[in-house]
């Protein structure tokens, strides 16, 4: 089995590039989606969040994220322990989801796959780009807010280029070439054992 890494910053298009590998066949796990998910309900998740960061953090109805949100995002230092609580169990139900799972290629789709350490556990990693601007433009469509609130989001992600950089193959979804023939073609080169992509 071949697991595959999907990352790119906010409107880049990855979350349409994780449904065409779905329609190609290839599972994928929604790394921000199960993310929250297991901050809520996992008890060692739990547990710790609860003594970094105090009784406020879960209220009956679950996690506070407000709350987590005001303490993280003022302070760097905390974050990257919430972070090294949370990633590492990430990493290990995604290990747990892929070995369940029964077809040939695997694939994690993560806004954070570098900066969170999930590039360690994928074998090639699939980087999709797009330039600022569209990613500003759709960001402020999809969402519905300023274009302040969009760059202050992109301004707390690993850029893009350095992501480009890193990553083991690159599509573009820069309304210029079709994002289609770019999956398949990935996707046959990783079927092929094809090595080093880019």
């Amino acid at each position: 089995m071949i697991k595959i890494g999907i990352t790119g910053g906010i409107g880049s298009g990855k979350s349409v590039v994780a449904a065409l590998f779905r329609l190609l066949g290839v599972p994928v796990y929604i790394a921000d989606t199960e993310s929250k998910r297991l901050v809520g309900e996992h008890p060692v998740i739990r547990e710790r969040l609860l003594a970094l960061l105090g009784p406020e953090t879960y209220t009956c109805e679950g996690l506070n994220r407000a709350y987590m949100a005001s303490r993280i995002f003022a302070d760097p230092a905390l974050l990257t322990a919430v972070n090294g609580i949370i990633h590492p169990v990430v990493n290990r139900h995604f290990l747990d989801w892929a070995a369940g799972q029964t077809a040939p290629l695997v694939a994690l789709e993560s806004a954070i796959l570098f900066e969170s350490g999930f590039d360690s556990v994928v074998d090639v990693s699939l980087m999709v780009y797009a330039p600022e601007e569209i990613r500003i433009r759709r960001a402020m469509a999809r969402e519905g807010v300023s274009r302040e609130r969009v760059l202050e989001r992109l301004r707390n992600q690993l850029d893009d280029e350095v992501k480009k950089e890193r990553a083991d193959y690159v599509v573009y979804n820069d309304d210029c070439r079709a994002l289609l023939p770019q999956v398949t073609e990935f996707l046959r080169l990783v079927s092929a054992g094809a090595g080093t992509l880019v």
